[in-house]
């Protein structure tokens, strides 16, 4: 089966094109609106990422296995929520209300790392922030999804990404610039944190449409005499929720969104390879996101579009090729002065051609009314295998060293890659029934 399906499911719907215009939007105000929200509060989260490596392993005093273990934490959290967060918004029918909440807790917690300076309360409120974070994931991605038309799904989905890459630029800056100047900098970037992830939820209540789709209204016309009262939508189950993995496609998608999870090694760990690679001063550690957000930013919408054009299988499998020589230059690649430009320029193209593309790839598979609880599922697993990924990757690096650990990673991602092509390898076509030929015309030189 392809990784892109091109038709519509049963039940999807899609937005019509602006009969004002007569032609349809490039983009949805709705995808515009979350992307700012995405933007603002990828800033806040993203100023702790950059920082927080380098204040577990350098301030407090944290081994690699133990940072592992909070980083797969951090991230399992996430993973189990998204589920629930899916399911939630599908079933009280309100995906703006159930991704507002876990933006609204995700910005609580922020202020709390100001009161916590021990690893127990620190793992508490990450936690805590990434369980705010699956919340909102799912409902958010099916808002994007419900308010475009499946043909333009990677477009979508690629700007929201590159308006949320937006963020993750401008975080790792702004810490870098408040760790320069704040006496106090660690608790000063988590200040500031808090402050804008509160902004990022006063512009969702504002500024993003509770509904699907955000087309304009059209002309009134007089209602017909006798119209009968819309049916109430069924309330939606577990057992749908469960059902969906019977579809083929969806299986397919999930058994290599998790494949593929287990060899993804955690964003922190390249940078920490990195910087242990190329000697580069702790002062500039929180700007080595810069490079992958950088790339992310001007790849993510071409890349979307791609997807849309050639098939979102060989987009996402070219991603995760990308990533493999990545993991390759770190190690053996010569001491060269590009070095740390070349891995991160791999790293953000990795990211522009799988993030928002498997996604894309979901939502063409799933109907409207389970949107939010499919995406949900296939993120769960591609989460709960990076948790998997970061505790081995943790283990090994303090068992082996960081190289056979890397090298343990390189060849377990070229086998997963190699199942995952396979799994989603083009079907062949169902040959057509040959039609039943009609009876030849008389010959009028032929005497009955």
């Amino acid at each position: 089966m392809y990784l892109a399906d091109r038709s519509a499911p049963s039940g999807a719907k899609t937005a019509p094109p602006d009969r004002g215009s007569g032609r349809a939007p490039a983009v949805a105000s709705t995808v515009l609106a979350l992307g700012t929200v995405s933007l603002i509060t990828d800033v806040s989260s993203e100023m702790v990422t950059a920082v927080l490596p380098l204040y577990l392993i350098a301030g407090l005093g944290l081994s690699p296995l133990g940072f592992g273990a909070l980083d797969g934490v951090y991230n399992g959290v996430s993973a189990l929520v998204q589920l629930t967060g899916g399911h939630l918004a599908d079933r009280v029918r309100n995906h703006k209300l159930v991704a507002g909440i876990g933006y609204g807790l995700s910005a609580l917690c922020k202020p709390l790392l100001l009161l916590a300076h021990s690893l127990g309360p620190i793992s508490v409120i990450l936690a805590l922030e990434r369980t705010g974070k699956g919340l909102r994931t799912a409902p958010r991605d099916a808002l994007i999804s419900l308010s475009t038309p499946d043909e333009l799904q990677g477009r979508a989905f690629g700007v929201h990404r590159a308006m949320d890459t937006t963020g993750a630029l401008l975080g790792p800056l702004a810490a870098f610039l408040i760790l320069g100047v704040a006496a106090d900098g660690y608790d000063a970037v988590f200040g500031v944190s808090a402050c804008v992830a509160a902004l990022g939820v006063v512009v969702l209540m504002l500024f993003v449409p509770s509904g699907a789709g955000d087309t304009p209204p059209r002309p009134a016309a007089a209602p017909p005499a006798a119209a009968p009262a819309p049916a109430r939508p069924n309330p939606v189950r577990l057992r749908d929720a469960a059902a969906l993995l019977r579809l083929p496609r969806l299986r397919a998608l999930a058994l290599c969104a998790v494949l593929l999870g287990l060899t993804t090694v955690s964003d922190a760990f390249v940078y920490l390879l990195l910087q242990r690679r190329t000697g580069i001063d702790d002062q500039w550690f929180p700007l080595l996101p810069l490079g992958t957000a950088a790339v992310f930013l001007l790849l993510a919408v071409p890349a979307g579009a791609l997807a849309d054009r050639i098939g979102r299988r060989t987009v996402f499998l070219t991603g995760h090729a990308l990533l493999l020589a990545a993991y390759g230059l770190l190690l053996w690649a010569p001491d060269w002065p590009a070095l740390p430009y070349l891995v991160l320029a791999l790293h953000g193209m990795f990211y522009a051609a799988t993030d928002g593309v498997l996604p894309a790839a979901v939502a063409a598979t799933v109907p409207e009314s389970l949107r939010a609880t499919g995406l949900a599922l296939v993120g769960t697993g591609q989460a709960l295998a990076r948790f998997a990924c970061s505790l081995a990757f943790g283990g090994a690096w303090t068992l082996w060293g960081t190289g056979p650990a890397l090298a343990a990673a390189a060849a377990c991602l070229l086998c997963c890659a190699a199942v995952a092509g396979y799994v989603l390898r083009p079907s062949p076509p169902v040959p057509a029934a040959p039609a039943a030929s009609a009876p030849a015309p008389p010959d009028p030189s032929r005497r009955p």
